[in-house]
């Protein structure tokens, strides 16, 4: 425990010019005076390590000292092992450069640790596309996730519902979500989503050198807003999503079976925010059954996911879907007499 502690501290003062005691007490959930004991102990075993005194102060090490990765443990690096996607690497045009850091990192390993990537890729695969659906790579993915790796600008030319649109955008991420690829962009200091596949064209700023360089294509690359989250904005991007949709009701009676039914045929939260929202203002009635209100996206949507619910919902509103649901039903039961 002492030991991965001590690697740990070095990494860290690897990754950051300097750290004072109390943000290494809270990273490595210790106390100060632990923290100060580990520094003793890593000088003692010739690792540099120089404590600035005064106010502003803190820890840091010293003649560009670097430590190699053989502190690595067995779950750790299996866990580095699993973190990489294939597909999705493939799909990107990084498939060799993750091929060369998995030999190199397991270069690096103990001998008894080198079997790792092997043991893990035959026990957890991520298939990331969704169930009946043939996925397909857009065509200008690799030049869009080289300029998001390289912090480039482009200028795209974009599908808009029937109209194409150009836009000058700082890419800063992509999703895979259900087998679909979304960039994560900055266009007049907003961040969109665009869906890569609607790309028709993509000119990327050529490399050259780095911003603030003083050369023309200083300008090209874009500083990069270090408290952007991309799987934060992701997160709320997408529960903005899923509720801009959602702009009709049903009202529909559930039995037991279509209550834990109805969050597999229709939009997950909203179907249990309507069975909770039920269950705290009533309940089931004397039959056992639940009256929810439902927000869907439309009424032809509902007709179409709820038929899946068979006899275990009945439709109460509106008075349109409902009559449909009849004829359904009737057309239905006359195909079995």
């Amino acid at each position: 425990m002492r030991a991965a502690r001590l690697i740990k501290m070095v990494l860290l003062l690897q990754a950051r010019p300097s750290m004072t005691a109390a943000e290494l007490a809270r990273e490595l959930e210790v106390s100060e005076r632990t923290v100060a004991r580990d520094v003793l102990s890593l000088s003692e075993a010739g690792v540099p390590v120089y404590a600035d005194r005064g106010r502003a102060g803190g820890y840091r090490l010293i003649g560009g000292y670097r430590t190699r990765l053989t502190g690595l443990g067995r779950s750790e690096a299996e866990a580095l092992f699993l973190s990489g996607v294939p597909s999705a690497l493939r799909e990107m045009g990084l498939a060799d450069a993750a091929s060369a850091a998995r030999l190199k990192v397991s270069a690096a390993l103990l001998p008894e640790l080198r079997d790792a990537a092997t043991g893990v890729a035959q026990r957890f695969h991520l298939d990331a596309p969704a169930w009946y659906q043939e996925p397909e790579t857009p065509a200008l993915l690799p030049e869009i996730a080289d300029a998001v790796w390289d912090d480039r600008r482009i200028t795209a030319r974009y599908l808009r519902k029937d109209t194409e649109v150009e836009r000058e955008l700082e890419p800063y991420g992509l999703v895979l979500k259900a087998g679909v690829w979304y960039l994560a962009a900055r266009t007049q200091g907003d961040y969109r989503v665009y869906r890569v596949d609607r790309f028709s064209s993509v000119a990327v700023a050529e490399r050259g050198s780095t911003p603030g360089a003083g050369t023309e294509d200083a300008g090209e690359r874009f500083t990069r807003d270090a408290s952007f989250d991309l799987p934060a904005f992701w997160a709320e991007r997408a529960a903005q999503f899923a509720r801009s949709i959602l702009r009709e009701e049903v009202v529909l009676r559930l039995s037991a079976s279509g209550v834990r039914q109805l969050p597999y045929v229709t939009e997950r939260t909203a179907a249990r925010e309507a069975i909770a929202r039920a269950q705290s203002g009533g309940g089931t009635d004397e039959q056992g059954r639940l009256t929810v209100t439902l927000a869907v996206e439309s009424a032809d949507v509902a007709y179409a996911q709820l038929l899946a619910l068979g006899p275990e919902g009945e439709i109460l509103a509106p008075p349109e879907l409902r009559a449909r649901f009849a004829t359904a039903a009737h057309r239905t039961a006359a195909l079995y007499t």
